[in-house]
């Protein structure tokens, strides 16, 4: 239940849309890892050192600065997330609109004569 909260809070993705600019994203995302940091009862240091990175590189992903993508990923493994790493960028991914498409290009076929279905205009 735990781990489904902290998915929650570092995926809740309803802040974020298309057009988020990148900086709002990582300062959204550094305070969620600050949360999770914390509801985890983690200090900065002992999370840094869990992860295996520096401190004052933490400190500067929870001020929202860039960073490294790798550095995200001991973050999050050292906080016991790696199902949210899976999840930031999924093996598939079911699209509505390339289903809908599909949908289109199959041609539906004509119901056979020995349906015995009548119409009453055959001839």
């Amino acid at each position: 239940m735990a781990l489904l909260v902290l998915f929650t809070i570092i995926f809740d993705m309803s802040k974020i849309t298309k057009l988020t600019p990148e900086t709002d994203i990582l300062s959204e995302f550094a305070q969620r890892l600050a949360r999770i940091r914390k509801a985890q009862g983690y200090s900065q240091v002992a999370l840094a050192k869990e992860a295996g990175i520096g401190v004052a590189t933490l400190r500067r992903i929870e001020a929202g600065q860039d960073s490294q993508l790798e550095t995200w990923l001991k973050l999050l493994k050292a906080l016991d997330m790696a199902p949210a790493i899976d999840a930031l960028l999924p093996e598939t991914f079911d699209s509505p609109m390339a289903e809908a498409l599909a949908g289109k290009s199959r041609k539906r076929s004509k119901p056979s004569p020995s349906s015995g279905i009548v119409w009453g205009d055959e001839t």
